[in-house]
């Protein structure tokens, strides 16, 4: 027993080391529990390093002040309505990409990353203009007080304005995890956050020459940070490191392919418009029970991230096994990908739950002294992560279907789940029935478990492997 245990741990090393350093490509064929493993090990790390960063730069914020961190949790909420169209168009990107990969057309995969990178700048000019020149109105109009807006309006011109970054970064990861490429987008992101990470307290508190700029200095570290990390994505991808290779004989438009990505895009834009509109009413609906309060949930949501990114890790490997063994014509494979992917998951996820459950309290303790953040930030980690194990199948679900390239079936279980249940029963329970911020965290939980219930059933339909990208 002591020995075959030694060999298994050993060979997982092996295979830990293969997957971080990128040198297994080939998912269409073999074990597909080695296929997730290859794939979910280095998408873990890199959502991983994004919710480290999400953790270690509300700390930073929240020795700032109070209205500091609702001004994030205000802006951010903003950000992610407005990046819906970046981030369908990434779910188009890896989708295409990867059913080109299976089908064994890298010359087809490299022309798409040209025309989803043009895409992708296009909607950030469109996106920077309006952050920097309406960042006022836009505090002002989610709520923010006149303090929160004289503080924080610089937060938000700034990561709105130069939100080029942002998108890039996860358009182009996209593109290489659809192309199998997962370890490059794992240490594109290490790069990314760990520069945000050494340079947040540099430029919020001020270090050396550099001046304290409070809340606005987040803003800096960040799109420096990225700003790093787009340009080695670009130096990879003009270099060779990837599958995808990309040569200055590329850089034309080509009106069929960007058509073809419009397309597939829609319903992820669409998918995303509904379900992030959703969180900016429920950040608003939150700004009426005060700056304590939306600062409780503000933290509990970037703690939660912190397990949800390596939830997204292993659906996002999902999603890469469904478009290349699709690809290859390989249907019930890419099925048994997304319910072995789905397993792990569920188990991943239910441990987080019960960790949220018993230490809720103790966990929002370590970013806040305010005793009524703390409260409203435990309760809401209790709440939502009541739901968890559903969240898990949910999450693997849905980006099977966005893998396949099927963006449409997930647009309408979001429109069901955000828009005719959570925010009704938000804005009743909450405010009509007088439940306050307890009110918004049952509607997120409830919401998020009709979601999982319906993707299953209507994953098990079977439709998404008719899919034509």
């Amino acid at each position: 027993m002591p020995l075959q245990q030694k060999i298994t741990l050993k060979k997982l090393y092996h295979y830990f080391l293969i997957a971080v350093k990128g040198k297994e490509t080939e998912f269409t064929s073999g074990s597909i529990r080695k296929a997730i493993f290859m794939l979910s090990i280095p998408m873990i790390l890199e959502m991983m390093m994004e919710s480290i960063f999400a953790i270690v730069d509300i700390a930073y914020v929240s020795q700032v002040s109070v209205n500091a961190v609702a001004t994030i949790g205000l802006t951010e909420s903003v950000v992610t309505l407005v990046y819906a169209i970046a981030i369908g168009l990434s779910m188009a990107a890896t989708a295409v990409v990867a059913r080109r990969i299976g089908e064994k057309d890298e010359h087809g995969a490299s022309q798409t990353a040209v025309q989803a990178i043009f895409l992708g700048i296009m909607v950030a000019i469109i996106i920077g203009i309006v952050g920097l020149v309406y960042s006022r109105e836009i505090l002002s109009l989610m709520g923010g007080s006149v303090d929160l807006i004289d503080e924080g309006h610089g937060y938000t011109k700034l990561l709105i304005g130069g939100n080029i970054t942002i998108v890039l970064l996860f358009l182009i990861n996209a593109i290489f995890r659809g192309a199998g490429d997962a370890s490059i987008a794992m240490w594109t992101l290490i790069l990314s956050n760990g520069l945000n990470i050494i340079l947040d307290p540099i430029f919020i508190f001020g270090w050396g020459p550099v001046p304290e700029f409070g809340v606005m200095g987040a803003a800096i570290a960040t799109n420096i940070g990225r700003g790093s990390a787009v340009i080695f994505q670009l130096y990879i991808l003009f270099r060779g490191g990837s599958r995808i290779r990309l040569y200055t004989s590329n850089l034309v438009l080509r009106l069929k392919i960007m058509i073809n990505l419009i397309r597939v895009s829609m319903g992820g834009i669409a998918q995303f418009l509904i379900g992030t509109s959703s969180w900016v009413f429920l950040m608003r609906l939150m700004a009426e029970f005060g700056s304590e309060a939306l600062a409780g949930y503000t933290i509990a949501i970037r703690v939660m991230m912190f397990t949800f990114m390596p939830a997204w890790g292993m659906s996002n490997a999902a999603a890469t096994l469904v478009g290349q063994n699709l690809g290859a014509e390989k249907p019930d494979r890419a099925e048994k990908s997304v319910w072995i992917t789905g397993k792990y998951n569920a188990i991943f996820m239910a441990s987080i739950s019960i960790l949220y459950l018993v230490f809720a309290e103790g966990i929002i303790g370590l970013f806040t002294n305010v005793s009524s953040v703390i409260e409203n930030g435990a309760l809401c980690l209790q709440v939502v992560a009541a739901g968890y194990v559903f969240y898990a199948y949910g999450m693997v679900v849905t980006q099977a279907f966005n893998g396949a390239g099927d963006t449409r079936t997930p647009t309408k279980i979001n429109f069901i789940a955000f828009w005719l249940i959570q925010l009704p029963f938000a804005y009743l329970v909450s405010l009509y029935f007088d439940w306050g911020a307890f009110g918004v965290f049952m509607a997120i939980t409830l919401a998020e478990v009709l979601l999982s219930v319906m993707a299953v059933i209507w994953f098990r339909k079977g439709q998404w492997k008719q899919t034509v990208v």
